[in-house]
């Protein structure tokens, strides 16, 4: 399981190092994305919030759509902060390191997050005050993955593990803790938004590339996801067969220069009861 309040320490500092790695792994989700966003936002200025925002990327890009957003991006790692902030400045963006929540302090306009919701402690609670602090008419757009099954970058190398990586995940704070769609729907309706049924986008999650993408591969998710935790607490005698397991599944993926593993995400929009002005 992993909390908001991992993302303050080694977590956190390990994904503002692998920034570059974990853009290119969602590249192919991003157009859906943002394209979501854009649809949702109001026709007038605005203000927006990114939930999450990691590196930067949502934010910078719906900044740079929208000069008359005044864009925030709100999230727990300074390290990751820091790599946002060393984007192309925008005058109508800023970087915040806190909690989005407490970042949702004047109203807002539009929310959005890529994949930064589904580690809420308290989810209902989350989106409970991020409406309070919405907009009348404010939209809500994030995306987060869908059954693990289906994200076989997750289900693959836990079967070569050893682990049954088609068993659902749960729903503890995590990378698959909103797979399920009825329960999100009921947690948003329960804190005061009214959703729209999401938009499942199947897409591919490249985890390595160039002359080496299967060392690449590796190397990555021996940084990023729940493999590199398995790796990290295995004892050291288990760890090179571990190791050669997940790179037999990472080049079983390999084609054309490239490890790319099938992936599926929901996008989800909402809106705040209410007239916009």
């Amino acid at each position: 399981m992993t909390q908001a309040a991992d993302w303050t320490g080694r977590i956190g500092d390990v994904w503002a190092q692998e920034w570059q790695r974990t853009d290119r792994s969602f590249a192919a989700l991003t157009p859906h994305l943002d394209a979501a966003i854009l649809a949702a936002a109001p026709s007038h200025a605005f203000r927006a919030l990114d939930i999450g925002c990691g590196a930067g990327a949502t934010a910078h890009a719906l900044a740079t759509a929208r000069g008359d957003a005044d864009v925030i991006g709100a999230d727990l790692s300074e390290g990751l902060i820091a790599v946002a902030r060393s984007r192309p400045p925008l005058p109508n963006l800023r970087f915040v390191v806190c909690d989005a929540t407490a970042a949702a302090a004047t109203p807002v306009d539009l929310y959005v997050s890529r994949h930064g919701v589904m580690f809420f402690d308290d989810p209902e609670a989350a989106f409970a005050r991020l409406a309070r602090a919405a907009a009348p008419g404010a939209a809500l757009v994030f995306s987060c993955f869908a059954e693990r099954r289906a994200n076989r970058f997750a289900a693959d190398l836990l079967d070569a593990l050893g682990r049954d990586g088609d068993a659902p995940a749960g729903d503890d704070p995590g990378p698959f803790a909103f797979a399920d769609p009825m329960r999100v729907a009921a947690m948003l309706t329960a804190a005061g938004w009214q959703a729209a049924p999401p938009a499942r986008v199947d897409f591919g999650y490249r985890a390595g590339e160039g002359a080496a993408a299967v060392a690449d591969a590796v190397a990555f998710f021996h940084r990023i996801g729940s493999v590199a935790g398995l790796l990290r607490d295995a004892p050291i005698s288990a760890r090179a067969g571990m190791e050669r397991g997940i790179e037999a599944a990472c080049a079983r993926r390999l084609n054309d220069g490239a490890v790319d593993f099938p992936a599926a995400a929901w996008i989800w929009s909402a809106t705040k009861p209410g007239s916009a002005l």
